[in-house]
This record gives structure tokens, C-alpha cells and sequence, in this order.
């Protein structure tokens, strides 16, 4: 009895383990087959017995996340985090986000941090440690929405809006009581097809629903369709499924392909898929730019840099397609960036849970500009983005009203589509501002000239006001120089980067008496804390940082008529004796010639160049030395010759 009982304690184990891994191996099936509702319950089952592996909880996690159920996401990375503090990069992130999700703000951030630390190349990680207080932007970026719930939900998914003449389409799964209606094994939901609603612009005040009758609906996906000014032509997402045929990828997938409709005779007819489209690849969620000359869409096609990537792909006048272009990495992030919206006003809206936000996917905007890249990205805020996947978003910038789609909590389906009204503008303002004193007595000191340069180019100048103030108009996220000028105090130069959300930026600046005397001899660029005017190696073109200090001896020189100049340029030692002689001659003539084209009289400078004879340091000829110790001797001196 006792031999009997040992031998089934020794064997139950086995046939336990045996039996786990087998319902596990069930489960990977479905979770490879993108059957995550399925992969779900099965391997909860194993779970809930006990079954620990770092794979189980991987997919687990992820069959969650893929779902948007960011609560019971966070559950099973949390279990997989404890049974290993280091997995992928992509886990700690989702991990992150999930925690965010739900409420569980400072144990993501710090969840980001050790992602950073070790995956100092994601630009996720770099994004977050350049924006510490995105939850300030985001605070600063709300309360300027009135937002409601659209009147076309249904209790199932409804989501991806765009309104043409009156009238508002979206892609729902709603069940329409057909028997042999489908589910979707990732959602566990029924398919989408478009529909359609009459909407009043002004109040946004939408009808029955309607579901498009017409060929663009099948058995599979639609969803996101973008119609052309004209409404001849509506470019949509489907499932890879035409003319009754299904495409596949190599594992037998079908993925997600765009595809273009025409209207004849009042139906949508020559319905094709867009030429570069792949069976291998997904492409969704067009959008069309205000000429409706360029075509922009979501695609993880090669070259993405993430998991889902925006590009555009121009529209020729003949209708072909150009090649399609990546947006690059003014916008894209090793994450999902998708659902892209343009306005007139050349904006880009879009979905991404690349950039620090609230949880899952936020709403982001940025400035789409001439040359390709996209700036000033910014997310809404909380009034349209939530701990949940928000997406979709659209707007007229003319009337302010737009429509989003959310899995917010509070809403009737898995997504819901909202209709909102923008009260303000996101567009950031700034002013730099600031008081100028005396750094001895703090008395204030007005009639400052005070001049803002931006890469050494100046943008503007003013003067301090009786109580010393000085003010300048801004762009937010740049960096510039501000520059103090007073009689009888030394010049001062400081560097500023600017808010990124509207307010204002404050420099204070100190200036010190000028105490130095000159006389015959002295060198004006030491005497007044001027810097070296530094040239390239084997150039004497005046460069743009040295074209700044030229202007403070250009300033001493107006305010002192009498005051003379020698100028001598110098080189290092690298090349031959007769060239650095040459090469100084001219620098020393580009310097003069710069002061003369800026309104002082040849008469008042001489200049000379001594090449390689005159070294500030070690760097002779054959003494190894750094590009910065040979640049010190790359140089020009003023020595006064008359005053």
C-alpha cells in the first residue's frame, strides 16, 4: 500500500506536468493563430493549477494587451517580472504602459526608468527621459474639450469616423441578427462593416444607423474609410479578401490591406486593393491631405521602425500611387504609431503608445513640415485621452468639432465613437521675459539692449523698460542666446531653452561693471571677455559663432570713433610654414574686411598674419595634440594701436 501510494505520489507529477504542457501546447496554437480570446482560456486553466512558466505569462500578458485589457495585462507581466526581473525590451514597456492603465503611474515611470537604463537606443525610453513631466503637459493640455458620447454606439465595437456631406461612417461589429454573421478570434467579437448615419453639422446630432449596402461590405473587416472631395472615390481598410478570395501571409495569416471604391451610378463599384499592398505586410487606416494629393496610412512593412509606422504615398494626377515613404523618426517610435489624421492647416493627428502618455494609445499632434519631418509634437490631453486605447481622432479646425473613438471606461461597447467641440487651441505660446540688474547692488537697469539670436542668427531686438524688464515672443522647445548690452557694464551672453506648453520662460540677467581700462598694447578681445575668433582647419572664412564676437568688437569700435585695431591671426602648426603664413594673411583680411563691409574706416585697422610662429601652447610641429588644443591656436588678437 505504501509503495503503492509513493509510486502514484512519483507519477502524479509527471502525468500533471504532462498533462499542463499539453494544454499549453493548445494554447500556443491558438495564441500563433492570433486566437487570443481562446489562448486566454486555456491557459488560465493551466495557470489557475499552478503552472509557472516565463512564456505562459509572456503570452498571457500580451493576449490581454493585444485586447486592450490593460488591467489583466499588467496581472500576468507582474507574474512574469517576478520570475524574471529582466526580460525584453518590449515587455517592460507594455509593462509600463499597463501599469499606467490602471492607475499605477509611479511604478511605471519607474518601471521606464530601468528601461531606459538598459535600452539607452529605444527612442521610447529617450522620449520619456527628455519629457520627466509629461504628466504637466498633458495637465496643461486639458480642459479644453466639450465632449459626449456620439448616438451611434452600440453595445458592441463601433469606432474609426469620418463625415462627408452630412453624414458620418464608422466601422461597427454589431450583430445585424444575421445567423451566419462571423467572430473574430483575436476579439472574440464579430467582424466590422461600415455604416452610416445622417449627422447635422452644427450640432453634430446624428440619425438612425444605416449599414452601407454595397459590395465594400464583406464577411471580414472593413473599417476606416476617407472619401475625396467629390465622393467619387473612398479609399478603406479591409481584411486581405477580394473578388471572394482570401490572401494569406506565409504563416497563414490574413492581414489588413487598403483598398480604393468608386461611385458610378450611385453604387461603389472597381473595387482594388492599392498597388503596394502585400500579402506579407498590413497597411490600414488611410488618410488623405487637403489637396488630396497625398495619401497617409499605418503600415508595418519593411522598414518600420516600430511595430506599426506612418507613411505617406503621393497621388498622381493620372491616379497611380508614388512609392511609399516612411515619416522617419520625427514621428515614429519603436512602438505603434497609427490612424494618422491631416487637417487644412497641415496638423497630423495620431494614435501611439510610443510617446509618454496616459495608458495604451493617446492622441498626438504634430506640425507636418515642408521638408518632410513633423515638429512640436504634443498630446491632447485628458479631456480625449484616458489610461485606455484612444484613437481615431478627426476634426474641422474651422468649426473646432471633430469625433475620436475610445474603449474608455463609461462607454456602451468594447470601442465607442465621441463627438467633441475644441474650446481652445492646442498651439503653444510662449514669452521669454526676464529683468536685468547690477550684479553688485541689484538695482535694476533699464535701458538695456538685450538681442535674441537663434544658431548665432538674430531674431530680435529690444530694450529694458523702466523697471528693467525685457520681453521676447518665442517658439516653444527651441533653445536660444540672449544677449545684454549696457554702457559701462561688460557684455553678457546666456543661453535659454524655451517651455514646451504656453506660459511664460523667465531669464534674469546680471551684468557686472566694466572695470578694465584699456590702453595702447592691451588686447581688446581679452579686456572686454571677448572670445577668440576661431576659423576651420585650412579656411579663413569667417564662421557663423565667430560672426557673433565680431559684432562685440564691431560694438566697441561704434562707441569708441577713435579707438585703432592691429589684427593678428594666427594657425596651428599642421602644414607647412609658407602655407600658415598665407593661410593667416588671410584670415587676418577676413576679419578686416568683415569690420569695413560693417561700417568702420579702413583707416582704423591693420592687420597681419603670423602663422604658426606665435603658439599658445605645446602643438609644434610632430607633438601628437587634440583638434581642440590645435583649434586654440587657430585665432585672431586685437591689440590697440590708438585710442
Amino acid at each position: 500500500m505504501k509503495n503503492y501510494t509513493l509510486l502514484c505520489l512519483m507519477l502524479l507529477p509527471v502525468f500533471y506536468s504532462h498533462s499542463q504542457q499539453s494544454k499549453v501546447n493548445s494554447g500556443d496554437k491558438k495564441y500563433d493563430g492570433y486566437a487570443y480570446i481562446e489562448a486566454i482560456k486555456t491557459y488560465e486553466r493551466v495557470a489557475d493549477k499552478g503552472y509557472k512558466s516565463e512564456d505562459l505569462f509572456k503570452k498571457l500578458g500580451n493576449s490581454y494587451y493585444f485586447n486592450s485589457d490593460f488591467k489583466d495585462a499588467a496581472k500576468w507581466y507582474t507574474e512574469l517580472f517576478a520570475m524574471n526581473p529582466s526580460p525584453e525590451a518590449e515587455y517592460y514597456y507594455r509593462y509600463a504602459q499597463s501599469l499606467k492603465s490602471t492607475g499605477q503611474t509611479d511604478k511605471a515611470n519607474k518601471i521606464l526608468q530601468e528601461f531606459n537604463a538598459k535600452y539607452k537606443n529605444d527612442s521610447r525610453g529617450q522620449l520619456y527621459k527628455e519629457n520627466l513631466n509629461y504628466l504637466d503637459q498633458i495637465k496643461a493640455n486639458s480642459g479644453r474639450y466639450k465632449i459626449e458620447e456620439a448616438g451611434i454606439n452600440s453595445k458592441y465595437s463601433d469606432y474609426g469616423s469620418f463625415v462627408y456631406d452630412n453624414k458620418i461612417y464608422f466601422a461597427s461589429a454589431r450583430d445585424t441578427g444575421n445567423f451566419s454573421q462571423r467572430k473574430h478570434k483575436w476579439t472574440g467579437e464579430y467582424f466590422t462593416n461600415l455604416y452610416f448615419a445622417d449627422v447635422d453639422p452644427t450640432t453634430q446630432t446624428s440619425s438612425q444607423v444605416n449599414k452601407i449596402k454595397s459590395q465594400i461590405n464583406t464577411k471580414f473587416h472593413e473599417s476606416t474609410p476617407v472619401f475625396t472631395k467629390d465622393g467619387k472615390t473612398v479609399y478603406f481598410t479591409r481584411n486581405n479578401y477580394i473578388n471572394g478570395k482570401k490572401g494569406k501571409n506565409e504563416n497563414k495569416i490574413t492581414l489588413l490591406k487598403l483598398y480604393k471604391a468608386t461611385l458610378e451610378n450611385g453604387k461603389w463599384t472597381n473595387i482594388a486593393e492599392l498597388p503596394f499592398n502585400s500579402d506579407n505586410y498590413s497597411t490600414a487606416h488611410p488618410a488623405l491631405s487637403a489637396d488630396e494629393k497625398t495619401l497617409y496610412f499605418a503600415s508595418d512593412m519593411p522598414g518600420t521602425l516600430g511595430q506599426s509606422d506612418i507613411y505617406k504615398a503621393s497621388i498622381n494626377t493620372n491616379g497611380e500611387f508614388g512609392t511609399p515613404e516612411n515619416l522617419g523618426k520625427t514621428i515614429n517610435t519603436e512602438g505603434k504609431e497609427t490612424f494618422p489624421y491631416v487637417t487644412s492647416e497641415n496638423e497630423i493627428y495620431f494614435a501611439s503608445d510610443g510617446y509618454p502618455g496616459l495608458g495604451g494609445l493617446d492622441v498626438f499632434v504634430g506640425q507636418l513640415e515642408a521638408n518632410g519631418t513633423v515638429s512640436g509634437i504634443q498630446n491632447l490631453g485628458a479631456d480625449v485621452n484616458s489610461p485606455k486605447d484612444d484613437f481615431a481622432y478627426s476634426i474641422d479646425p474651422v468649426s473646432g468639432r471633430g469625433y475620436f473613438s475610445s474603449n474608455k471606461d463609461g462607454g456602451q461597447g468594447s470601442d465607442d465613437i465621441y463627438k467633441f467641440l475644441e474650446t481652445r487651441k492646442l498651439k503653444c505660446v510662449q514669452e521669454l521675459e526676464g529683468i536685468i540688474t547690477d550684479v553688485q547692488t541689484n538695482a535694476i537697469l533699464p535701458e538695456t539692449k538685450v538681442t535674441l539670436y537663434e544658431n548665432q542668427i538674430i531674431k530680435n531686438t529690444t530694450v529694458s523698460d523702466a523697471s528693467g524688464v525685457y520681453h521676447f515672443a518665442v517658439e516653444c522647445g527651441k533653445t536660444y542666446a540672449v544677449r545684454a548690452e549696457k554702457q559701462d557694464y561688460a557684455t553678457k551672453e546666456m543661453s535659454v531653452t524655451i517651455g514646451k506648453v504656453t506660459g511664460k520662460t523667465s531669464l534674469p540677467i546680471g551684468l557686472d561693471k566694466s572695470i578694465c581700462k584699456v590702453t595702447i598694447g592691451d588686447d581688446l578681445g581679452k579686456c572686454f571677455a571677448i572670445k577668440m575668433i576661431y576659423f576651420d582647419l585650412d579656411k579663413s572664412n569667417i564662421r557663423s559663432e565667430a560672426a557673433l564676437d565680431l559684432e562685440k568688437i564691431l560694438d566697441v569700435l561704434n562707441n569708441n570713433p577713435t579707438m585703432k585695431l592691429d589684427i593678428r591671426s594666427h594657425t596651428d602648426s599642421r602644414a607647412s610654414h609658407q602655407y600658415n603664413e598665407a593661410l593667416s594673411g588671410r584670415r587676418a583680411q577676413s576679419t578686416l574686411d568683415w569690420l569695413v563691409k560693417n561700417g568702420i574706416s579702413k583707416k582704423r585697422l591693420t592687420g597681419k598674419g603670423y602663422g604658426e610662429t606665435r603658439l599658445v601652447n605645446k602643438c609644434s610641429d610632430g607633438v601628437p595634440c587634440t583638434e581642440e588644443e590645435h583649434q586654440m591656436n587657430r585665432r585672431s588678437e586685437f591689440i590697440i594701436w590708438g585710442l
